[in-house]
């Protein structure tokens, strides 16, 4: 298993571990869906190449994210407890994971320990475990549209931090495609335990 970078690891963060289940999505299947969103490994390089700007600004980038979602009350909502305010505590354990996966999105392997731990940040979304792995009580599921709708959103929030980093045309492009390219293909997974079997 490749080693995370960042340390301590985060709260409910089980990558690799073997409580994890096995996704139901083939590696064949897997590489079908990269095959159809254009990835290539070229963009596996290109994101290795500039690994440390994310490393660097992993939790500003999430910051950035969540100020959206918070401006968003039919966002924000989803982080809310019982009492309708935001659940701190739970928001902060999230958030770290979420630091956490936008540098795993780009070091780690598209390998099997990579797969079973998509359709577990997917599951994590749904009735199935949210709230379970932080013992929150907010709302059980955050729903398909609001994960699918906010990628895009995500994509453009990240380029100013690759125009400050240096980032220039052509490799600016480069890396902004990549960067699309491996949203689109995470949330294409993590997607599957919202729909009945078959549909996926």
């Amino acid at each position: 298993m490749a080693q995370s970078t960042l340390i301590p690891e985060p709260p409910g963060y089980a990558y690799g571990h073997p409580e994890v289940p096995r996704s139901p999505v083939s590696i064949d299947e897997l590489r079908q869906i990269e095959s159809t969103v254009g990835w290539t490994d070229q963009d596996t390089k290109i994101l290795q190449r500039h690994a440390e700007i994310f490393r660097n600004n992993a939790e500003s980038m999430v910051d950035a994210w969540r100020a959206l979602i918070a401006a968003q009350p039919h966002l924000l909502q989803w982080f809310a407890g019982p009492d309708g305010k935001r659940d701190e505590q739970y928001a902060a354990k999230v958030k770290k994971r979420f630091v956490q996966w936008v540098v795993d999105a780009c070091e780690r392997p598209h390998d099997q320990a990579w797969l079973d731990y998509q359709e577990e940040i997917g599951l994590r979304h749904t009735p199935a475990e949210k709230n379970r792995t932080d013992h929150a009580h907010t709302p059980d599921l955050v729903p398909l549209r609001y994960l699918i709708a906010f990628t895009t959103a995500v994509a453009i929030a990240t380029r100013p931090f690759f125009v400050r980093a240096g980032v220039a045309d052509p490799e600016l492009r480069k890396l902004e495609d990549a960067w699309a390219k491996t949203l689109q293909l995470h949330v294409t997974l993590w997607a599957r335990p919202y729909t009945k079997e078959r549909l996926w």
